[in-house]
């Protein structure tokens, strides 16, 4: 093992171990269930796990079910311009990026990392996600940051900063502008949107103005585009929500977020294979939860470890994730592996209010 190796080892391993403060704890919770009271069904986080919620945070502060912010960093390995240029997902996310925005070619490359993977491959061949952000030279103009799936190639995130006169940032616009703006990114990065139902609401964030925007097909609960709007920028995920079906499996509630389902927390614990493990139908499952009990506690009841439900639920993720893709065996146990830590936040957490 290198030296680098060494070190970035014994980080991870202290990260682990710190506590942040429960008064910032409580706030950075408070703020992210505010976020997360809306999603609905699997796919809205299957989308965001693999380095998603760091996109997010440059909007919201986020902590609920997300992994310790300190630990993806850590677990990350930083990238070189050089490599991204070379790195065939890389590569082709900037091609993407300059031509839908042909300006961005004369910005520089000032941070990127990619998720998984062995760091002396240089080819990040192995590389669950990779992300790059842009900046305009100075480092004080307009900025744009990428996170791509490693494995199929998609951007899955866009986060747009500082495209508009910092007298008049974004969120000073009127709502038909707002939408406009966001409107213009989608299509230039992912393609029309003419075809899709739209809502817009302002959460009740206290610390600061923001604007979600959700973009739907007919019928569908889950949003296939969603972006959030602060300050002077811009971030916008690819959910790719379909329509319902006619008898979706599934129970919605688990958890509850100021008296309404937490739909993120769902969309872990609708598994098929969590309710064989603990012998339990899913309502049953609800039931409990709503006694103050963790899935964690309950699991320990029935005598089934805590990584034992830690396996069943990333690996279900890991699957949705890569759903159509075709990766290898080691890539699949690296994807599970990554998403442990954000699985034991949803197993050890209690519901806040009885649903």
């Amino acid at each position: 093992m290198t030296i680098e190796r060494e070190i970035r080892e014994h980080l991870r391993k202290e990260a682990e171990t710190i506590e942040c403060p429960p008064a910032i704890s409580k706030r950075i919770e408070r703020s992210y269930s505010q976020y997360l009271q809306r999603k609905r069904s699997e796919k809205p986080m299957k989308k965001r796990l693999i380095g998603g919620i760091v996109a997010v945070a440059l909007l919201i502060p986020t902590a609920a079910f997300a992994a310790p912010t300190l630990i993806d960093m850590l677990t990350r390995t930083p990238m070189t311009a050089e490599q991204v240029k070379v790195d065939e997902v890389g590569k082709a996310a900037l091609e993407k990026l300059y031509g839908a925005f042909p300006e961005a070619k004369s910005f520089e490359i000032v941070d990127a990392s990619y998720l998984g993977g062995d760091a002396t491959n240089s080819t990040q061949k192995q590389a669950i996600q990779t992300s790059i952000v842009l900046q305009e030279k100075g480092g004080t103009g307009k900025k744009i940051r990428l996170d791509i799936n490693g494995i199929t190639g998609v951007i899955e995130h866009v986060n747009q900063e500082n495209w508009e006169p910092k007298e008049k940032p974004v969120i000073s616009l009127t709502g038909q502008d707002i939408k406009a703006k966001v409107d213009n990114l989608i299509t230039k990065m992912y393609g029309s949107i003419d075809h899709y139902e739209f809502r817009m609401e302002q959460m009740e964030n206290s610390d600061q103005k923001t604007f979600m925007l959700n973009y739907s097909k007919k019928g569908a609960e889950t949003p296939f585009y969603q972006a959030f709007v602060q300050g002077n920028a811009i971030n916008v995920s690819l959910i790719g929500g379909e329509p319902t079906p006619s008898n979706p499996v599934k129970v919605e509630g688990f958890f509850s977020v100021n008296g309404k389902p937490d739909y993120t927390a769902d969309s872990f614990l609708n598994d098929e294979k969590l309710f064989a493990l603990l012998k339990m139908n899913p309502t049953e499952l609800k039931q409990e939860l709503a006694k103050g009990k963790s899935v964690a506690e309950i699991a320990a009841s029935k005598n089934v470890s805590k990584q034992q439900v830690i396996d069943v639920i990333a690996k279900t993720q890991a699957e949705k994730e890569v759903e159509g893709a075709k990766v290898s065996k080691k890539q699949m146990e690296q994807l599970s592996k990554a998403l442990e830590p954000k699985v034991l936040q949803v197993i050890e957490h209690k519901t806040e209010t009885p649903w």
